[in-house]
């Protein structure tokens, strides 16, 4: 563990992006200061506070005072942005630095608690056993450091410095030629959150926002295991995901690729998703670091996160990402309080390698840094297309600027990171693709790694099915004599899964399946709505029709006319670099399902869609019998419906993020550009208020809430229990002390404690099948923090997806609380503490959807 001291350090203030920045010398790195206090609050932040209280006592202080606040006070603060404001960046100055390695966190082994584990064995799906990783890690530091130990300074540095323009990876690492057995293969970096992108024959899983819809933790762990897999099988080192921004935004560009709008479910389908990816060999990258939650200006925009808000929300899946053992992080483009995350010293050494013990290494995204002096705040490689390490890293080191232990720490964690996913086996397989030159037939072998990998990406694809509506029993389909499929969005595209030629954004043309941008994957095939509904409806000699001339809405409403039920696909699209501009249906959607519904009084609407659109011009159309959310679920999304269609699989989806009645109901909005060329800032004025949390603090009905799905059953609730267990081993004297009240102590690794994380309360109810169909339920566990905690009134810790339960069947659930579930994060003591007052149990089938309630035992 690393952190640094610095030497009379103080700030650069600048007033402009770094494509623009004035008073650069030769490095690209602000060589002039400007007066602190000419700038703004965001100063807090800054590297000034950071060193005073580093310096001083060896810990971090908050990235901000604004925590203090109660939820209360701003629960209806958030607003749509009317115009931009600028905000000055804050920059480290070229100053002499001293390293000092961070004490690696001391946490003993409890059996059955907290128990040594290699990624390559991670505990059972649902198991309550933490992952001690620390045994592997110090056998893979070993490793590193004697690899390390003859490599010259300049190789050194180029173990931190990526290349790609003609490499064959998004992302590289050169190799180290071997001399007497002191050589090195180097890293191939690739994406992406959702498969291998720019290879051949390969899988497009389901996204991540499909893959939170399941809420499914078997589901969550096999898709992870299976892009491992698939990485590997291509030689790629390391994946580049998974992404876990949330859904601040409704409008945001890339929420798809992402885990949904709630830190604790994005946090748990992270974990999996990380235990599932380096079981299979490769390395992950949990991104983007953090707060990058807009598209629109993100690379000069700065998010102003208060400490509270940062902690409890934010960075909280990149904690479990932690835990679950993952070997990289990504920093993002924007700027935090007025400093560029990827020399956020605050973030870097502050939050990630001191307060959750982080022993990985933190890497740039492609152009993210903006000085050398990154490597001083706690950035460990630099991906291209910058190349500060690269061109001064070593000049930096000769000239006493920068310490080469501390080039011997970003060294060793990197390739720390190959050996402890066990990369230095003589078996693991070479690159066999290049991305960047996919005609090259020399280069690509076009390996086939797809194995059997279309199961599960149909299976989750039709579990991440959401039943927003069903009226009268429209579905499942029984035996129908006429089907008519209305809409593009039901059939393939023009010229191919993958090759789009009308522009780079996939939506416009044939069924959605995921977004556009770096966070996708080429298909092999794709199986599309109308393929897979035709050849089920061949089963009953079904009569199927479709129209997908979008624009020809009469033509369409015809159609319809006389069917059995008219099935009518709409989809609305998004990718990286922009944020959606409204909440609408893309090409006449709207219009389609009126059109429809007009002329046929069983009108099913089938949603392929990025994140939330607005559903109020249609929902309430009494010919509008049924709405299938299905998202963006990958190739396999023809099957996926399908099998959800004619009740082959019995939805079991859940909505991961609240559908609205109006774009001005959610607590944030996108902050536009305006034209401004400077940083503009994103004031977080919503603070703990994401999502569903807005809505319940300030009353205000959603159209449909989080956590919503319907069943072709029906499922009931009962026999609620909540006790408390009985703690041995570990820690004691920290669950002691946090059940009298205080605060978890700010030491190395306190944040991801054994004892704070471990099972404290257990939580066991039973369901009951009371349908006439097989299914599964998914029962959610919302906590309610007493109102002087400051908390929002109910804050989700618990869920899973339950075995299918026939008819007239039971099945007993149970589902734990840690200490860690149960606190807030103290802006003062800077530590994990309970608040004061009794702390209630909401056991329901969504956010609003409370079937038991109770308490916590014991209250302080």
């Amino acid at each position: 563990m690393t952190r640094f001291l610095w030497f009379s350090l103080l700030p650069v203030v600048l007033a402009a992006p770094s494509s623009s920045l004035k008073g650069l010398g030769s490095s690209g790195v602000a060589t002039s200061t400007a007066n602190v206090s000419s700038g703004t609050t965001v100063a807090q932040s800054s590297i000034v506070s950071s060193t005073s209280v580093f310096a001083s006592s060896g810990t971090l202080p908050s990235s901000s005072s604004l925590g203090t606040s109660s939820v209360s006070s701003v629960a209806t603060s958030a607003a749509t942005p009317s115009s931009s404001v600028t905000e000055p960046i804050i920059q480290p100055p070229v100053v002499p630095t001293t390293f000092v390695p961070f004490p690696v966190p001391s946490d003993q082994p409890v059996p059955n608690v907290f128990e040594a584990t290699d990624p390559s064995k991670p505990p059972e799906v649902g198991s309550s056993i933490i992952p001690d990783f620390g045994p592997a890690w110090d056998a893979a530091y070993k490793k590193a450091k004697a690899k390390i130990a003859s490599f010259s300074l300049e190789e050194k540095v180029s173990v931190a410095s990526g290349v790609g323009g003609s490499s064959r990876c998004v992302g590289n690492i050169q190799p180290i030629d071997p001399v007497d057995g002191r050589g090195w293969p180097g890293l191939c970096l690739e994406d992406a959150p959702l498969g291998v992108r720019l290879a051949d024959f390969v899988t497009g899983f389901p996204t991540g926002i499909n893959t939170a819809a399941t809420f499914n933790r078997r589901l969550i762990r096999a898709r992870g295991l299976a892009m491992g897999q698939e990485h590997v099988g291509k030689g790629v080192n390391v994946a580049l995901g998974p992404m876990m921004n949330l859904g601040r935004v409704a409008e945001g560009g890339r929420n798809w690729e992402g885990f949904g709008a709630d830190p604790y479910l994005a946090g748990e389908v992270a974990y999996e998703t990380i235990l599932g990816m380096q079981q299979g060999g490769v390395q992950a990258c949990a991104k983007h670091l953090v707060d990058n939650e807009q598209e629109t200006k993100r690379t000069t925009s700065s998010s102003d996160v208060d400490d509270r808000t940062q902690h409890e929300i934010y960075t909280h899946p990149f904690l479990r990402s932690i835990m679950a053992g993952v070997t990289s992080l990504m920093c993002s483009y924007n700027l935090i309080n007025g400093t560029w995350a990827c020399e956020n010293e605050n973030i870097l050494n502050g939050i990630v390698k001191f307060e959750t013990g982080f022993r990985g290494y933190i890497m740039s995204d492609w152009g993210a840094t903006h000085s050398t002096m990154s490597v001083a705040t706690g950035l460990d490689m630099e991906m291209p297309d910058n190349h500060f390490f690269a061109n001064t890293l070593v000049t930096y080191v000769n000239n006493g600027t920068i310490p080469e232990s501390r080039i011997d720490d970003l060294a060793t964690r990197i390739i720390a990171g190959w050996y402890f996913t066990h990369q230095d086996s003589a078996d693991f397989p070479a690159v066999n693709f290049a991305a960047n030159d996919p005609d090259n037939d020399a280069l690509n072998e076009h390996i086939d790694v797809q194995a059997d990998h279309d199961q599960v990406t149909r299976e989750i694809g039709a579990a991440s099915v959401v039943l927003l509506k069903n009226v009268n029993g429209a579905l499942p389909f029984k035996k129908p004599r006429s089907i008519a499929l209305i809409g593009s969005d039901a059939g393939p595209g023009i010229s191919g899964p993958n090759d789009n030629q009308l522009g780079n954004t996939r939506g416009v043309d044939g069924v959605l399946v995921m977004g556009s941008g770096s966070g996708i994957a080429n298909m092999t095939y794709l199986v599309t709505p109308r393929e897979a509904i035709q050849r089920r409806a061949r089963q009953d000699h079904t009569s199927v029709s479709w129209f997908f001339d979008d624009f020809n809405v009469a033509r369409a409403g015809n159609v319809a006319r006389k069917k059995s039920a008219a099935l009518v696909f709409i989809s609305a699209d998004s990718g990286e670099g922009a944020d959606r501009t409204n909440l609408t249906a893309w090409r006449n959607g709207e219009a389609l399902v009126q059109a429809a519904a007009n002329q046929n009084n069983n009108t099913i609407v089938v949603v392929n869609s990025v994140g939330p659109i607005l559903v109020e011009p249609w929902i309430d159309h009494p010919n509008v019998t049924a709405v299938l959310w299905a998202g963006v679920p990958g190739q396999e999304v023809g099957n996926a419906i399908t099998d959800v269609l004619w009740g082959e699989y019995n939805p079991s989806g859940r909505l991961p993020y609240t559908i609205a009645k109006r774009i001005e109901d959610y607590g944030a909005q996108v902050v536009p550009a305006n034209g401004i060329p400077d940083v503009i800032a994103v004031p977080y004025n919503d603070r703990l208020l994401i999502d569903y949390r807005f809505f319940d603090a300030n009353n205000i009905a959603p159209r449909f809430e989080f956590g919503f799905g319907l069943s072709y059953t029906k499922f009931q609730y009962s026999g609620l229990s909540v006790k408390r267990l009985t703690t041995t081993g570990g820690d004691t004297a920290g669950a002691s002390a946090w059940d009298s009240g205080k605060a978890s102590p700010h030491v190395e690794g306190g944040s991801t404690a054994a004892w704070l994380h471990r099972p404290a309360y257990q939580v066991t109810f039973n369901i009951k099948n009371t349908g006439s169909v097989a299914g599964s339920e998914v029962p959610q566990l919302y906590i309610n923090f007493p109102q002087s905690s400051g908390e929002p009134p109910s804050v989700l810790r618990g869920f899973d997806a339950t075995p299918v339960i026939k008819p007239g069947r039971s099945q007993k659930v149970t589902l734990s609380l840690s200490r860690y579930d149960l606190s807030i994060w103290d802006v003062v003591a800077q530590g994990w503490r309970r608040p004061a007052g009794t702390i209630g149990v909401t056991i329901g089938a969504s956010s609003r959807d409370a079937r038991l309630n109770g308490t916590l035992p014991g209250s302080i």
